[in-house]
């Protein structure tokens, strides 16, 4: 009898962890056939192929987006068409493992995303040209970390909604941090839990069009959820306390964006932020959830005076 429960234990842990790798080895491949009719153009960086949009005159201000967690680039489409209106130039790109990126397996910490863009400016052959960078929620954090990295290059850090001091991704993102089992039951339930939450934006006027749906398509691609989970366990492990530190003597203006009702980033991170540097100017944007850049953006660039 003992026996009998023994081999039924170990089927279902068998069972268990076997299940997420059936799921992924299920899903579509990214390749030609998806890229052929993707806005916008490709490059070839050392970590693969890299999706990036141009928005706007060449000759218009540079601006350059980096989007968050789940969500691919095409989270700026209304944003960047509100600041080409205004003659700016915007460039959007999808980190790897999002949108039409390669899906590389590595560990995506600070160093990671930081390389990645600074690669694609290399490639597009923006070297001395300044810029501000607008990052949106993970994408927030890697922003502070590059302009850290970076402060000749920006004339602007714009933050909407950033990751950094505190972030709430729901119960599937916690328990990446029980060992052995968290990496199986995050796969398992972390694209239930996305698609559920996501499926709630449909309520929502969006600049965005289809962009509930075209989130949801991202859980059809293989990659996409290690590439999140690299995340999770990557740059959103740690604070940016240091890389807010590095800014309080840079030479350039820092605007937060607070959604009042983010559920995602609590309001509470603009005082973390605050007392980090008190040089950042915190903008709360109300009845703002955490899906400002695509129902918000006329109010992020009246907000941030780009629009003057």
């Amino acid at each position: 009898m003992v026996r009998e429960k023994l081999i039924i234990t170990l089927l279902l842990l068998l069972a268990f962890f076997a299940l997420p790798i059936l799921q992924e080895a299920t899903k579509k491949k990214l390749g030609e056939k998806e890229r052929i009719n993707a806005p916008g153009n490709f490059l070839t960086l050392s970590r693969g192929v890299v999706h990036y949009r141009w928005f706007g005159a060449e000759t218009g201000d540079l601006i350059v987006c980096i989007h968050g967690l789940t969500t691919p680039s095409f989270v700026f489409e209304g944003l960047a068409r509100h600041y080409a209106n205004i003659g700016k130039r915007v460039l959007v790109y999808d980190h790897y493992g999002r949108g039409y990126s390669d899906r590389p397996k590595a560990k995506q910490d600070k160093a990671f995303f930081i390389n990645q863009l600074d690669e694609l400016l290399d490639k597009l052959e923006i070297k001395k040209q300044k810029f501000e960078l607008v990052g949106y929620s993970m994408g927030g954090s890697i922003a502070v970390a590059y302009a850290a990295h970076n402060p000749d290059r920006l004339n602007k850090l714009i933050l909407i909604a950033s990751a950094g001091a505190a972030h709430n991704l729901g119960f599937s993102a916690k328990v990446v941090k029980i060992p052995l089992f968290g990496w199986a039951l995050f796969s398992i339930f972390f694209g239930w839990q996305h698609a559920r939450s996501t499926k709630k934006d449909r309520e929502i006027k969006s600049s965005v069009p289809k962009v509930v749906e075209r989130q949801l398509n991202e859980l059809l691609y293989r990659g996409f959820l290690p590439s999140v989970l690299a995340s999770i366990k990557g740059v959103l492990s740690k604070d940016n306390y240091e890389d807010h530190q590095a800014l309080r003597e840079a030479n350039f203006e820092i605007l937060a964006l607070w959604g009042d009702c983010d559920k995602v980033i609590p309001i509470a991170s603009k005082e973390i932020f605050s007392s980090w540097n008190s040089r950042i100017n915190n903008i709360v944007i109300k009845n703002g959830s955490h899906s400002l850049p695509f129902t918000h953006a006329r109010e992020i660039i009246d907000a941030t005076n780009l629009s003057g």
